[in-house]
This record gives structure tokens, C-alpha cells and sequence, in this order.
């Protein structure tokens, strides 16, 4: 069981139920702001100091936090990897532009559609310079690699790292590191793995030094805290032999380089930093207070994500919002923030909330109806989860934890949440946009001969051959 600190808990929790209204486009400076969107694997709401854990140690996401604001009531579209990367970079809802259902596996046909405009297509077009790092997952054919997506680099693993021969009975093709369109390395074992982070956070810094003097995108999605787990044996025993504590603990060391390299480079007051979550924990995590996690039914476990915002000068420090938002927000408000549009040839199902971002007085959720997919919606304190032909209705305002079902005391309520949601699936069967499919898919790499090792590739080499060196997290993890 997770330590949680109730005083923040209490703090984080109030709940508002405001209807609200769209909110205007941001004003920019002339000045285009540096932007990383560091988008963590599997997090739970419940597992970082801001959002009340006790037991992982985050210094560097506590002091984000005092110096930026925290969402507490944000949200993913989708609760699995392939599906959330969608929405947040298209900033529209996975079904709406087919990437629903399940992830993309390796040599898959699916990917997302090249026709689909990108966070990071938005933002070249205003002459930012885009970076990829970390788990794409998002279709690992070379049409649908991060370089067809609007980004100019590309560090990372191209889907799951759990998605490796002998990790499951699934035949898997070996698990690849690449640098943008070629495969530079290979992740053969746990060892390797536990050099996940700071190969992503390495290439990440990297990126921002390269590119200080104009402005850049670099987009962070951390494999980081997806099973299996796996970390070096001195940084469990930093963490009291619990793996998934050093990987938390790890992410936020991942963070505070960021952050130090940013402050460094005298690039602070120009450079927005978000930190979120790819969907509700996985097993081991915590979801604190809340009901459910990843998989099964829409609870507020499964897609409300800890979420913190960092801009020294523009975000007012140590600020908090309760209003709603969401990752499909994600795109339109950078654009906004950037000075460029958002594609009015096809439905974006985000709206800009950088009246919420910077504080503006009065600053409400332009989320009137919040969709979970299509298996629950919000309105305000109210929230609707569908199991199959049941539908059950929650107060979130007193029943943040989803225990007690009022469909029978509030059946005007149930009723009208149920039409709203029906009306959504219809109004996404109607338009949706397909994904990408291509004939004859191959995977990536099939041998391993003459491609180094993660560590090799490093310069680490020394530590593949010490297995003492790791501890797997599916055996460890309490």
C-alpha cells in the first residue's frame, strides 16, 4: 500500500462543479517560447510528492510545483499507450482519428495517419526546431515514424518496453534504440533497460543546448514507469530496495536535469515545461485517492493524471487549478502560446486553456462536457461510467473515490449524461478520420549482429555483463 499525504490530498480534491465556457486565445510575446512536454508511461495519479505520495522522494517535481502551478483535475482521452500518444499530439479524441482500441505492436500495419497535422507540425511551422525522445508508439513502419510526424529528430525505443524477446511468449523481434530513422542500438535485457531514463533524458539535454538559441519543442515521452521495471542496483538500494520508487525517483532526476539545464542556459522565463502522465497507473503505482487505474472501467483512476506546468515569470508560482483539462488541449494551446492556428479543415476536439495556465482572474475550464472515451462523460460534479448496458452515476464534489452510486436517486441526471454520451460515439462514428495502414510491414531489426548493445552504444559496456547489477521490478516491487 502507497504512503499519501492527506493534508496535500485535501488540498488537491476540492472539486468545482462551474459550468464553463470557451476560453479566448492566449496573447504571445514577440518572443516564441521554448517548450517541453515530458509525458511519463503508466504513472499514478497518486505517486509523486506533489499529488501527495510520502514514500518516493521528488524533490526536483515538489520544487516544479512551488514554482509553477499543478492541475488537479486533468485528463487523458485514452488509457492505453498507442491511444494517448494519439490524442495528445493531435489534440483529438483516439477515436476520432482512428487510433482507439489497442496499441500498435512491432511490424504493425497501423499507424497514426501522415494526413493528421501534429503538435509538432503546428509548431515547425513557426520555425521551432521539434525533438522526439523517448517511446513513440505510435506505428513503427517508416511511414510512421517521428520524422513523417513533423519532428526533426528522433532518440528512443519505437513501442513498448515490454515488447522484447524472452519477455513474454510472444515472439517479439528484438526491442531497438534509434536515432531517427535508424537503428543505432538494441535492448536485449533488463540491464539495458535500466539505462532506459538516462538515455532519454541524455539525448533530451542535449537537444536543448543544441538548440538554445532559438526556439524548440522537445517532446519527452518517458518509457518510464511501463512494467517490467528494472533499475541499477545503487539506485534501489537509494530507494530502500523498492524498484518502483527508483524509477519515480529516477523520473524525477530526469526532471530536475531538464529543469537545471534550462535555468543554466538562462532560458527560464522562455520556456513552458509540462509533466504528465500517458494514462492511470499500472499495478504498483498509486492512484491515491481515486478508483480504478489502468484498464477496466471509467473511473477517475483510469484517465485523471498528475499534472504540473512550469514558466518562471508567466505561470505564478506555487498556484493550483481545479478546472478541468485535458491532453486533446494540449495542441491547441501551445499553438495558441506559439501564435499559429490550429487546423480548420477537420474537427480538434481541444480547446486552449492558457487562461488556466497563466492564472488569468476568473479563468474557467472551457469543458462543459468531459468524454472518457466512450465509456463515461463529466459535467461538472457529475460523472457517468458505462459497464456495458449499465450505466452508474457519481457525485465527485463528496464521492471523489466513486463508492456510492446515486443513478437510482438522480434519474433526470443519469439520463441526460447517458443522451450526452450517446450523442458523442454517434458524432464520432460519424466523423472519424481513419488511421494509416501499410501492406507487407516488416519489423525494424531481425539480428542483432554487428548493432551494440543500449549500454555499448553508451559507453557502458562494462555493466552488461553484471546481471547482479538489476533487479526486476515484477519480482521486487511490493
Amino acid at each position: 500500500m502507497r504512503h499519501f499525504n492527506t493534508i496535500i490530498l485535501a488540498s488537491i480534491l476540492l472539486a468545482d462543479s462551474t459550468v464553463f465556457a470557451k476560453s479566448n486565445k492566449t496573447s504571445i510575446s514577440s518572443k516564441l517560447p521554448n517548450i517541453v512536454f515530458i509525458f511519463i508511461d503508466d504513472m499514478g495519479y497518486g505517486d509523486i510528492g506533489p499529488f501527495g505520495s510520502t514514500q518516493n522522494k521528488t524533490p526536483h517535481l515538489d520544487q516544479m510545483a512551488k514554482e509553477g502551478i499543478v492541475f488537479s483535475n486533468f485528463y487523458v482521452s485514452s488509457t492505453a499507450s498507442t491511444p494517448s500518444r494519439s490524442a495528445l499530439l493531435t489534440g483529438c479524441y483516439a477515436e476520432r482519428v482512428g487510433m482507439e482500441g489497442d496499441v500498435v505492436f512491432p511490424a504493425d500495419k497501423r499507424g497514426l495517419n501522415p494526413k493528421e497535422i501534429t503538435i509538432a507540425e503546428i509548431l515547425k511551422s513557426k520555425g521551432y526546431a521539434t525533438g522526439c525522445f523517448g517511446k513513440w508508439h505510435l506505428g513503427d513502419q517508416p511511414e510512421f515514424l517521428p520524422l513523417k510526424q513533423g519532428f526533426d529528430e528522433y532518440s528512443g525505443i519505437p513501442y513498448s518496453n515490454d515488447m522484447w524477446p524472452g519477455n513474454t511468449k510472444r515472439n517479439w523481434p528484438p526491442l531497438p534504440f534509434m536515432k531517427d530513422n535508424k537503428v543505432v542500438a538494441y535492448i536485449p535485457d533488463g540491464v539495458n533497460q535500466a539505462l532506459l531514463c538516462d538515455a532519454v533524458t541524455d539525448a533530451t539535454v542535449d537537444f536543448i543546448k543544441r538548440h538554445r538559441n532559438n526556439p524548440f519543442f522537445a517532446y519527452v515521452p518517458h518509457a518510464y514507469v511501463h512494467q517490467p521495471r528494472y533499475t541499477l542496483h545503487e539506485r534501489a538500494e537509494k530507494a530502500d530496495g523498492n524498484v518502483f520508487r527508483a524509477q519515480v525517483e529516477e523520473v524525477d532526476g530526469s526532471v530536475g536535469r531538464i529543469l537545471a539545464t534550462i535555468k543554466e542556459l538562462g532560458l527560464s522565463e522562455n520556456t513552458l515545461v509540462f509533466f504528465t502522465s500517458d494514462n492511470g497507473g499500472s499495478n504498483g503505482t498509486s492512484m491515491g485517492p481515486l478508483r480504478g487505474g489502468k484498464g477496466g472501467p471509467e473511473y477517475e483512476g483510469h484517465k485523471r493524471v498528475p499534472t504540473i506546468a512550469w514558466w518562471p515569470g508567466r505561470i505564478s508560482a506555487n498556484s493550483m487549478t481545479f478546472e478541468i483539462g485535458a491532453t486533446i488541449d494540449i495542441l491547441p494551446t501551445l499553438a495558441g502560446i506559439a501564435g499559429a492556428g490550429i487546423p480548420d479543415d477537420r474537427i480538434i476536439d481541444g480547446y486552449d486553456i492558457s487562461a488556466l495556465l497563466f492564472g488569468r482572474p476568473g479563468a474557467k475550464s472551457p469543458h462543459d462536457i468531459l468524454y472518457y472515451g466512450t465509456g463515461g462523460v463529466r459535467q461538472g460534479k457529475w460523472k457517468l461510467v458505462r459497464i456495458g448496458d449499465k450505466n452508474e452515476l457519481y457525485n465527485l464534489e463528496t464521492d471523489l473515490g466513486e463508492k456510492t452510486d446515486l443513478s437510482k436517486q438522480n434519474p433526470e441526471k443519469l439520463q441526460e449524461l447517458s443522451a450526452q454520451l450517446d450523442a458523442h460515439i454517434l458524432d464520432l462514428n460519424k466523423n472519424h478520420r481513419q488511421a494509416a495502414f501499410v501492406e507487407n510491414p516488416k519489423p525494424l531489426m531481425t539480428k542483432t549482429d554487428n548493432v551494440p548493445t543500449l549500454a555499448e552504444y553508451m559507453g557502458l559496456s562494462d555493466i552488461e555483463t553484471k546481471e547482479n547489477l538489476i533487479i526486476n521490478g515484477r519480482n521486487n516491487n511490493k
